[in-house]
């Protein structure tokens, strides 16, 4: 394997920055007069002259210096124009290295792959070049993530698993990153793993290597053995992490002989993927020798299940809008989310109010036909609030969407014709959606191809919406689902829902109260109606529901053209 040369270590880093080298176990320091790739500084790559509130393109407003090495200084930024934070590499427009670090900013835009931080822009302009890209505030780098302990299973699973998969979609298209170190592994606040630097990282520093698939596959093994054992897998303690001294005879100790309780499949995958000159370090099973190897071993392990939540007692006892809780006691049995916890506080039982203290006893026989009086008066007050309590569970709630507050006017029963059905049987007449609404709640942009939706609406099944493309069939583990928004337009009777689509799909019906008049952006605004699979997916609600907003929401993907995606060639909604 090719030797890999590397920068000093960064004098600063942040949450956008980075610090720290290459594998210290293979690197060589170079003498104080050349730069990191070997060669001397060219007489006009030095710094520039750059400080906080610097404007390039005046546009970008420099912060924060992060790191600032080999002629090159990376940045916190503001972008004045969009109002957000970025990230900036600056360098000058004759260093050495400037050309194959505009090269690799632009292969690496071309991408478009949520799990890597996007590159933004790449400029050369007044003797600078600098290359933009995303600032994440709420995102955690994994080596922060690991001064507290080793991650738990089910975080290391996930971690290897989004890792591997989106660095084998970069391979595809012929990028590498070569700098896969553990800051360059951010967490993001929803629990989504996003790597950092891919190609733009190795290009500034100028590392290269002759097997690029074997470096990163190395890397990802290093990065799955340290999130299991704390502990870094070479002898040279890295990036906080304490070194492991090598076996006797030479080779990297086993993970799970380095820290009790490790996960035997993880420490096993890390294993295969840390090869030395060839050979790997577990005997059992063959090395993997490429990302895509890697997503493959992952595939193959036995499902690692998340720790079970813990939930407050009261979550689970209320329904929502008249429609079904699920498990959690929120909309269609969806976790609740910390930034939604006071829109999905589950509502409080109506309790009876309590009857008032009888009159003190009168004497004589008028006492007592007063008494009775009274006694009948309550009686009958207390039997016609029940008929009314009763009679409102059994309309569904429609009177109004909290179950029916006390107090609140009852609106006049419809009146229907003879010959027209009851309100609550179903019709079997299809319903007009008047517009229709892509629905990510959970994604980066919130957009889910908005531009196909009238394509499942149209009643040509050769015509579909599709969803983009996932690393497994729940939706890469990085969200709970997608999928249409019906508006109907106004509120009316909705009882049965069809779906049809390419290949077996995991499907919901879910709508709002009847309360809800505007186009919904929360999937807290939706009630679980019901659920099913298949291809073709007819889902009816236990008795007619009355809604003006449904939801077509996809929990589970198919294979279609060799990826995890979804497509909706027609949708039907029934009266």
């Amino acid at each position: 394997m090719a030797e890999r040369s590397t920068a000093a270590v960064d004098v600063a880093g942040a949450s956008g920055g980075e610090s720290g080298g290459q594998n210290p176990r293979r690197q060589s320091k170079p003498a104080s007069d050349t730069t990191a790739d070997g060669t001397r500084p060219q007489p006009g790559a030095t710094p520039p002259e750059l400080h906080s509130g610097h404007k390039l393109a005046r546009r970008y407003r420099l912060e924060e210096c992060t790191t600032r090495l080999d002629g090159f200084s990376s940045w916190r930024a503001v972008d004045e124009m969009l109002r957000r934070a970025v990230g900036v590499h600056v360098l000058p427009a004759d260093h050495s290295r400037a050309r194959s670090v505009l090269a690799a900013a632009r292969s690496a835009a071309l991408l478009g792959d949520p799990r890597f931080v996007q590159v933004l822009d790449a400029v050369e302009e007044n003797d600078l070049v600098y290359v933009v890209h995303e600032w994440l505030a709420d995102a955690t780098p994994l080596t922060e993530l690991l001064e507290s302990g080793p991650l738990e299973p089910y975080e290391a699973y996930q971690m290897v698993t989004q890792v591997s998969q989106g660095m084998a979609a970069a391979h595809r298209e012929g990028l590498s990153h070569l700098r896969l170190i553990p800051s360059a592994v951010l967490r993001t606040g929803v629990g989504q793993y996003r790597i950092r630097g891919l190609a733009v990282n190795a290009a500034l520093r100028g590392i290269s290597a002759d097997n690029a698939a074997r470096t990163d596959t190395e890397a990802i093994g290093a990065l799955l053995y340290a999130a299991v054992t704390q502990r870094w897998p070479y002898e040279e303690d890295a990036y906080g992490l304490a070194g492991v001294p090598p076996l006797a005879g030479g080779g990297i100790v086993p993970a799970d002989q380095v820290r009790a309780g490790v996960h035997r499949g993880l420490a096993e995958l890390a294993m295969r993927a840390l090869v030395n000159n060839g050979a790997t370090a577990s005997s059992r099973e063959q090395p993997c020798t490429t990302p895509q190897e890697i997503v493959t071993a992952v595939a193959a392990l036995p499902r690692i299940k998340p720790p079970e939540p813990e939930f407050p007692a009261a979550f689970g006892r209320a329904g929502y809008g008249g429609y079904s809780a699920g498990p959690y006691g929120t909309p269609g049995g969806y976790p609740p989310k910390t930034t939604r916890a006071a829109a999905n506080a589950p509502t409080r039982p109506v309790q009876a109010a309590a009857a008032p203290e009888p009159p003190p006893t009168l004497p004589g026989r008028t006492g007592k036909l007063l008494k009775g009086a009274v006694s009948a008066l309550l009686i009958a007050a207390l039997g016609l609030g029940s008929w009314q309590v009763a009679d409102a569970l059994m309309n569904g709630g429609d009177n109004n969407s909290t179950g029916g507050a006390a107090g609140q006017e009852e609106e006049p029963p419809e009146q229907t014709k003879e010959n027209e059905p009851k309100p609550d049987t179903p019709t079997g007449k299809s319903i007009k959606v008047a517009k229709a609404k892509d629905f990510d709640p959970q994604g980066r942009d919130r957009k889910e191809k908005p531009a196909d939706v009238p394509k499942a609406l149209d009643g040509n099944p050769s015509t579909y919406w599709q969803t983009d493309y996932y690393g497994n069939a729940t939706f890469g583990n990085l969200k709970d689902g997608v999928g249409i928004i019906l508006d109907l337009g106004d509120v009316q009777q909705v009882s049965t829902l069809k779906v049809s689509l390419q290949g077996s799909t995991g499907v919901d019906f879910l709508a709002t109260p009847r309360t809800v008049t505007s186009m919904p952006n929360s999937l807290s605004d939706f009630g679980k109606v019901t659920g099913g699979s298949g291809e073709s997916v007819v889902l009816k609600a236990e008795k007619p529901i009355k809604t003006r907003f449904v939801l077509v929401w996809l929990t589970e993907l198919p294979i279609n053209d060799g990826q995890y995606r979804a497509r909706v060639t027609t949708i039907e909604v029934t009266s």
